[in-house]
């Protein structure tokens, strides 16, 4: 089995899985926390699909769009930690 059966049978079918098991988290989660879990989430494995893309291309700017995406990701968790922590003095 090559590194790109490998991608197109098992990485890219679980990545597609895990992306629809995580929205139906989002839209059913009970909190704002849930969501804002999930969403990470969703962003996480987007890089990790990114990578795979990038990886079975052989394109190495793609692995730069994923590392931006992660910077921009770990700036809105840290922007929603701090949107939760404020509306708990509240």
């Amino acid at each position: 089995m090559t590194l790109e059966s490998y991608f197109d049978f098992f990485i890219l079918p679980v990545l597609t899985i895990s992306v629809i098991l995580v929205f139906i988290r989002l839209y059913k989660g009970p909190t704002v926390v849930d969501r804002v879990v999930a969403l990470d989430l969703i962003i996480t494995i987007g890089i990790g699909i990114i990578t795979v893309y990038s990886i079975r291309s052989n394109q190495k700017v793609f692995l730069d769009v994923a590392i931006i995406l992660a910077l921009i990701a770990f700036l809105g968790t840290i922007a929603f930690a701090y949107y939760i922590e404020q509306r708990k003095d509240d």
